[in-house]
């Protein structure tokens, strides 16, 4: 008699131990997106185009590390639920999720958009910046950056937060520390340039306390379920 094979709903998936640095990855890639981008594009929104006739290759570099950084990022998403584990809630898990799934489908547009903007430059250099095209996509990308997407970090970085105080998921300090960031995304992305990256350094400093946390995972069989 052939022994039956054990059904699918038993088998389980263990976190690999290289996914703690996935945090830490998307902090250094990001920081070098942003950084990249800074060496080359200036950050005035209405500023003509001078930069395409310049050396764009940095800014390509930055673009083709985009979606490697957002990779790590939704590893670094994984890591954080399977540390929480049945702990989760679903209200703050729906907006934690969104919030960085948001976040991610607007880093990935404005990289697109400004991708797009060189290969047009390229093809037709003397005719895009004249254009209202070339204007509406510098704007595009600029207010998915510094506006949308910042404000959506705030969000995940308030729900992460949250979420932490009230399951210990991170040092009391790290969360309160979330909190103060975000208000400075929510109140002064407009205002600061550069704001932006404390964002890859609070999830830098997230990532780091994961990986060094020895405490053990909880068991989703030892905390009663749901409603």
């Amino acid at each position: 008699m052939i022994p039956s094979e054990p059904p699918l709903t038993d088998a389980y998936l263990r976190t690999p131990k290289a996914a703690a640095f996935a945090g830490i990855i998307f902090s250094v890639l990001l920081f070098a997106v942003f950084g990249l981008m800074r060496l080359s594009v200036p950050s005035d929104p209405f500023e003509r185009g001078a930069w395409l006739a310049g050396d764009t290759g940095y800014v390509t570099l930055a673009m083709n590390l985009v979606p490697f950084a957002g990779i790590a990022f939704l590893w670094f998403v994984g890591v954080l639920r399977d540390r929480l584990g049945a702990r989760e809630d679903r209200f703050f898990a729906t907006i934690f999720l969104g919030s960085g799934f948001l976040m991610l489908a607007m880093l990935f547009a404005a990289a697109a958009v400004v991708g797009a903007i060189i290969i047009a430059f390229r093809a037709a250099p003397d005719l895009l910046i004249h254009f209202a095209t070339f204007h509406f996509g510098r704007g595009l990308a600029y207010g998915m950056v510094n506006i949308y997407l910042a404000k959506t970090a705030a969000v995940f970085m308030i729900t992460t937060s949250t979420i932490a105080i009230y399951t210990r998921l991170t040092p009391r300090w790290l969360a309160v520390g979330g909190y103060i960031i975000a208000a400075l995304l929510l109140l002064g992305s407009n205002y600061f340039d550069g704001s932006l990256l404390v964002f890859p350094l609070w999830v830098l400093v997230v990532g780091a306390s994961v990986l060094y946390d020895r405490r053990p995972v909880p068991s989703s069989e030892a905390l009663p379920p749901q409603n």
